[in-house]
């Protein structure tokens, strides 16, 4: 797919980390880009430096997490410019909790903002583009959408529901112009762990890989194998190859991932005995920080 000046992009959760670096690096190639957040100040920042560094950007201030507002963004985006090129939805957020102490609305939080706000967003960006006969869509994802992590179920579940819609889309999409892709990133270097619902995820990382490695020595196993941090930047990167690229695989962008993706396809155990060292190093640290055992 080209991405010029005739390119219309809509990337959602656009008012920092991911998000910010996509709406940057599109307008960078000459695409007019809709940037979609709830934040208005950010929101602003990141348009006024994209405008200042000679790109062209358009604010629409909207929690994805409602039907409504998916419902307006598609339609001022048509009314505006006539067209959607790509559609990124990126606005996501991460929760922290075991199952059992997740309430059911942050349950229902998780699947309104990483799965439903896609369902709506796509389901009213389609006809527009099965009319031009082209476009991409592209949905943010995670490893956790391809294999399991703990203390963040409700996260894990409603990625892996990306991953599921994208699939089927795909299908619908055969013999069409229009190409869906999901994007599977590990850590990336945002604010992203440290907001997560019920306590930050980040932290919780921050305090349980150093002690894995003692519990790996300990126990003679496995150090888990954790894949560097990237930047927001090398993210971005990536996923616009992609999108230029057309119709591709799912997207592992860091090392290593796609091989225990794989590996969990192939034999789940296995691949969480890897992991081991790690799983009981997070179990250690949120009953610690719980108080409980």
């Amino acid at each position: 797919m080209n991405l010029d000046t005739s390119s219309v992009a809509v990337i959602t959760g656009a008012s920092s980390g991911l998000g910010a670096a996509l709406a940057t690096d599109l307008a960078a190639k000459g695409c007019q880009v809709v940037l979609v957040a709830r934040r208005e100040d950010k929101l602003r920042a990141v348009a006024d430096l994209i405008t200042q560094n000679g790109g062209r950007a358009t604010c629409i201030v909207a929690d994805v997490a409602q039907e409504s507002h998916c419902e307006r963004v598609i339609r001022q985006v048509i009314a505006d410019f006539g067209r959607i090129d790509v559609l990124i939805n990126n606005a996501g957020r991460g929760n922290m909790n075991s199952v059992e102490d997740t309430p059911t609305e942050q349950w229902r939080s998780m699947f309104a903002v990483n799965v439903d706000s896609i369902f709506w967003l796509t389901a009213r960006a389609l006809p527009h583009m099965r009319q031009a006969n082209a476009g991409s869509i592209v949905a943010i994802s995670s490893v956790a959408g391809r294999y399991g992590h703990p203390y963040n179920a409700a996260y894990v579940a409603a990625k892996h529901a990306v991953v599921g819609f994208i699939a089927a889309l795909r299908t619908e999409l055969v013999g069409t112009g229009i190409n869906a892709t999901v994007i599977c990133p590990a850590g990336i270097i945002t604010e992203w762990g440290d907001v997560t619902e019920g306590g930050s995820i980040g932290a919780l990382y921050g305090q349980a890989i150093p002690r894995s490695r003692t519990i790996a020595r300990d126990r003679s196993l496995a150090t888990a194998p954790l894949s560097r941090m990237m930047s927001a930047q090398e993210c971005s990167k990536i996923i616009i190859e992609a999108i230029e690229a057309g119709r591709g695989d799912d997207v592992f962008t860091h090392a290593g991932t796609k091989d225990i993706a794989v590996q969990t396809v192939q034999d789940r155990c296995a691949q969480e005995d890897r992991f081991e060292a790690l799983w009981v190093a997070m179990a250690e640290a949120y009953h610690a920080q719980r108080g409980t055992s």
